[in-house]
């Protein structure tokens, strides 16, 4: 089964250090392998946010950094669309506050992916279906 990766989990799982289990790390290489990685457009902004903030340590430079983990062969980046727009305005008014994680949610939603996220308020607000590994 296919999953949308939470910016967090996506950073994580490409950088040494992270705080996934191996298990983790094991089922999103498999899940790569097979083609069933996705994540939201918002991610590729908001790690460029987090490199420019400095609160991002990358092996390489942030732009071939960028290139490696976003690659198409590895995961496939799914874009503001309409549906996720639907899907953002049909998310609760009291759900998260944080634009992105609205986004990341909605997309989850109009696309119909589980979740990888470690993000405490998306988990309890149970306005998606959560990925266990």
């Amino acid at each position: 089964m296919s999953v949308l990766l939470d910016t967090h989990v996506w950073v994580w799982w490409l950088t040494p250090g992270s705080p996934l289990s191996i298990a983790e790390r094991s089922a999103l290489d498999a899940k790569a392998e097979r083609g069933e990685l996705f994540l939201s457009a918002i991610s590729l902004w908001e790690a460029q946010m987090l490199h420019a903030k400095r609160r991002l340590r990358l092996p390489l430079r942030f732009p071939d950094w960028l290139a490696q983990a976003a690659d198409e062969r590895m995961i496939r980046v799914v874009p503001l669309d309409t549906d996720v727009i639907l899907a953002l305005d049909a998310l609760p008014e009291s759900f998260h506050g944080d634009p992105a994680d609205r986004l990341i949610v909605a997309t989850a939603r109009a696309r119909k992916l589980p979740l990888a996220t470690r993000d405490a308020t998306i988990r309890k607000s149970r306005a998606v279906k959560l990925w266990k590994a």
